[in-house]
């Protein structure tokens, strides 16, 4: 790891040389590092299991791999995690880089992580419910999407199989909760159950990371041989661990929050599950660092002085583009930390090394890094809006007009259907760095999707400097929707929304999934509403590759105008 700081180096070394001291506390899991009063430290104590975790998850290794390989050996083609947040992101993390895809008898790994009707649709016609494993993975067990995933695909693989249904499931969740009940009840494969002092974001090394990617193929063995390496790093009072909270927690406090992510391109993914980790453990109490993640490059002296940057270069790969952009930066100033990675493997290694740094920069800022208080508001939210569906029929879209194509708009302020590029002027003027723009999409995410959205953030930092963040719904609001309510009051966010031209119903439920969707973009909404965050919604109708168009058009144009 190499950092290159500026007019930030001595104090990131100081910090780093204050916190030394300190990691003798962490590995005896001394609460009262974090600070705080009694509840504080009851919280901190509950969830430091996964320090150790890659360790005792290594004298399991053995057991995963008998338990891939009967899975392999009883014929499943695909296996699906349903899951949210951090208990399907280290799981997509090794899908996309080292999951085997079946080449060699393996099962294909896909995650779905979603309410998405189109994504469901999708993931259902590449797969075989027959013989398909499906992970149901949910810390609490209660997760609504987890759960209303199950209903759904194990309605199809009892239609499939009947009463043996149940050996097509495999519940990964902590002991007593009711998805472990469920799994029970209905026979499922095997009930992976974790240690319940590790939270979701936390969790990449233990079962939730682990069972999907043994059956898909991933060297288990060897992934964790480099997380225990660097447990034993992190040991170290001068550890690289340590030091890059330091960075990141000191650098935030000078102004730099906005922990802008450069991965080359062969293990893009992380930056998906670092962007949660880093979101959801910072942004509360009005402080937190914003991961920006996929943000389009920009010429280096675009970029506003609210931006820390995090260069991850894996060998082999094509970094020609991001080298560049670094070299640049640091000639305009800005701090770059730089941290090469040998093979695909040391994911296992940056794992735990970003899940030590941000509980140290969570230190650094003075806050609980393993709480989430504001995560349950848009939960709330959304049940309330489903409870007055089950009793009116009426789902409250707050203002769309959902047959006005190709958009409609709504703002916190007031409903308006008409002009676009005005409505999106009032959000965006005088937005420039140190405030964001967060782009919050209640779509399937697609490559043409990302591009559309990528036009929209190149023109914001363009313009005027500002990070821009990307989040699908409703993923996102179990990463950074914690932040964009619980952190500092600088984003300013653009919702977007579209018809669904196939809907999925879930059985035993009063609503489908593109209501519940719908109703968790209502609810998340409302919760920045609540919080004073200036929003405005876009609904594209169904021409969903029209609105984008129009969408990115009409930011540019009122970018130019404000």
């Amino acid at each position: 790891m190499k950092l290159t700081l500026g007019r930030y180096e001595e104090a990131v070394r100081h910090r780093a040389a204050e916190l030394a001291p300190g990691v003798e506390r962490v590995w005896r899991r001394d609460a009262s590092f974090w600070g705080g009063d009694d509840a504080r430290a009851k919280s901190v104590s509950n969830r430091l299991g996964w320090l150790d975790i890659a360790a005792h998850m290594r004298e399991r290794a053995g057991e995963l791999a008998q338990f891939a390989d009967q899975v392999r050996a009883d014929g499943f083609r695909d296996a699906v995690v349903l899951g949210m947040g951090g208990s399907s992101l280290a799981p997509e993390v090794l899908r996309q880089r080292i999951a085997d895809r079946g080449s060699d008898g393996h099962a294909r790994l896909h995650v779905l992580d979603t309410t998405d009707p189109a994504t469901i649709l999708t993931t259902t016609r590449a797969i075989d419910p027959a013989t398909t494993l499906f992970f149901v993975s949910s810390k609490s067990g209660t997760t609504i999407e987890a759960n209303s995933l199950f209903a759904y695909f194990h309605e199809l693989v009892r239609g499939a199989k009947g009463e043996r249904a149940g050996a097509n499931f495999v519940a990964i969740t902590d002991e007593g909760t009711p998805l472990q009940a469920l799994a029970k009840e209905h026979g499922f494969r095997r009930c992976f159950v974790n240690p319940s002092d590790i939270g979701g974001r936390y969790s990449a090394l233990s079962y939730f990371g682990l069972v999907p990617a043994a059956v898909a193929g991933v060297d288990i063995v060897k992934l964790l041989d480099r997380g225990v390496a660097a447990m034993e790093a992190a040991k170290a009072p001068d550890g690289e661990a340590l030091l890059l909270g330091a960075a990141l927690g000191e650098l935030a406090l000078a102004g730099r929050d906005k922990c802008t992510l450069l991965v080359s391109p062969g293990i893009a993914s992380f930056g998906l599950w670092a962007e949660q980790l880093i979101a959801e453990s910072t942004g509360k109490e009005g402080r937190g660092i914003l991961p920006v993640d996929g943000d389009p490059p920009v010429a280096a002296e675009s970029y506003g002085a609210d931006r820390a940057f995090v260069q991850l270069r894996l060998d082999g790969d094509d970094n020609a583009a991001t080298d560049v952009l670094a070299a640049e930066l640091v000639a305009e100033g800005h701090p770059v930390i730089a941290i090469d990675l040998a093979d695909a493997y040391d994911l296992g290694r940056e794992f735990f090394r970003w899940e030590f740094a941000v509980a140290i920069a969570g230190q650094v800022l003075g806050i609980n890094p393993f709480d989430e208080p504001n995560v349950q508001e848009s939960k709330d939210n959304t049940n309330r809006v489903l409870r007055e569906f089950e009793s009116s029929g009426v789902l409250d879209m707050a203002g769309i007009d959902e047959t006005k194509e190709p958009l409609a708009i709504t703002t916190s302020a007031h409903a308006a259907s008409g002009d676009l590029r005005y409505v999106l002027s009032e959000l965006l003027t005088g937005v420039e760095a140190p405030e964001y723009v967060a782009i919050t999409a209640y779509l399937m995410q697609a490559a043409e999707t990302d591009a559309s959205f990528a036009g929209v953030r190149s023109a914001v930092v363009d313009a005027r400097g500002a990070a821009t963040t990307l989040g699908y719904g409703p993923r996102f609001l179990h990463s950074t929707g914690q932040l964009h309510k619980g952190g500092p009051p600088r984003g300013v966010f653009l919702q977007v929304t579209a018809a669904d031209a196939e809907d999925v119903a879930i059985p035993g439920c009063p609503f489908t999934f593109g209501q519940l969707k719908r109703a968790q973009a209502i609810g998340d909404f409302q919760a920045l509403v609540d919080h004073g965050r200036p929003v405005v919604r876009v609904h594209l109708g169904s021409d969903i590759d029209g609105g984008l168009v129009a969408l990115r058009d009409a930011v540019v144009s009122a970018l130019r105008a404000t």
